[in-house]
């Protein structure tokens, strides 16, 4: 899951109360198993944030007075919903189908209500179109990541990488990928050091490190695990 940030592309969705605790819930979930994960086309300063904790936060939230009394939505619902808002920007798709930007939006609108099959398919029509779309194609490597296509997302992440070797949202990825989704820490490792190497300014370089540290502490747990004792 990813850090959100201001720009382009992105849509809002209005839901109720109940909806977005809803949401939370759900997204807590995925954040718990995935840990982090960042937008493609998040700004640097804002697209490496720990998912799970923000998320943990909202879904504490207790939810209003009304809101309990109302059932909580499926993921169906959710999908009812990401159609509903979908379908503006579908219909002009129908007058400018190779729009990039529309489609990016229109996948991004099924992201955030983790409908990731739909996303993808719209995320990689944009890229049908324009190809070393770099955010556009990590964020479609993050939704074939949760529908559990691991080698396929790090296929995809390492097509962004032949566009831009340095993108900070792309190795990041790689290595929650590969950490969490390949159990390789030093594959994993070695993508994050290569992304301070090559963004020596980088905004995150701390919590670079901090993944770096829990990814071999883990290993080396692991390792010990298996120790013969006595």
């Amino acid at each position: 899951m990813e850090a959100e940030s201001k720009q382009s592309g992105t849509t809002t969705t209005n839901w109720t109360a109940t909806q977005t605790y809803a949401m939370a819930a759900v997204c807590l979930l995925i954040g718990v198993l995935v840990g982090y994960l960042v937008r493609g086309s998040a700004k640097p300063a804002a697209q490496v944030s720990p998912a799970s904790a923000e998320m943990q936060q909202a879904a504490t939230a207790p939810p209003s007075a009304a809101g309990q009394q109302e059932k909580m939505p499926t993921l169906d619902d959710m999908k009812r919903m990401a159609d509903k808002q979908a379908d503006p920007l579908v219909a002009k798709l129908k007058t400018d189908p190779k729009n990039v930007d529309l489609l990016n939006k229109i996948a991004l609108t099924y992201k955030a209500t983790h409908q990731f099959k739909e996303a993808v398919a719209y995320f990689q029509k944009a890229l049908d179109v324009d190809p070393k779309n770099v955010p556009i194609r990590t964020d479609m490597a993050s939704c074939m990541y949760y529908t559990g296509d691991v080698d396929g997302a790090l296929t995809e992440l390492d097509k962004s990488l032949a566009y831009d070797p340095k993108h900070p949202g792309t190795l990041m990825n790689i290595g929650i990928i590969k950490w969490r989704g390949k159990n390789d820490v030093n594959g994993a490792v070695a993508a994050w050091e290569k992304l301070l190497k090559l963004n020596p300014n980088f905004p995150q370089k701390a919590v670079i490190e901090q993944l770096i540290a829990q990814a071999q502490q883990q290993k080396n747990t692991a390792q010990s695990s298996t120790q013969p004792k006595g």
